[in-house]
């Protein structure tokens, strides 16, 4: 569960939000934060991912293939990966 602290990542575009993320796993990797910050980090850095997933699939579900007639005229839209 998002701790109160992480209530911001929601109104995040997804460039701030994997910005913010890479920032996270540069600190982590670096492995100078005391256990209690890489706790808290760690659980904001689960929060943007999930955010940064919840967005892309969004993006995914807008993005369509053009269909083309046999003339190669545009006739309409499909999704991009049918299920």
């Amino acid at each position: 569960m998002a701790a109160p602290a992480n209530d911001d990542v929601k109104a995040m575009s997804f460039e701030q939000a994997l910005e913010a993320l890479e920032r996270i796993v540069d600190d982590l990797e670096k492995g100078d934060v005391p256990l209690e910050q890489s706790i808290t980090i760690y659980e904001r850095g689960e929060a943007l991912k999930k955010h940064c997933e919840t967005l892309l699939k969004a993006a995914e579900a807008k993005v369509e293939k053009i269909r083309l007639s046999r003339n190669g005229q545009p006739e309409g839209t499909e999704p991009l990966d049918p299920d």
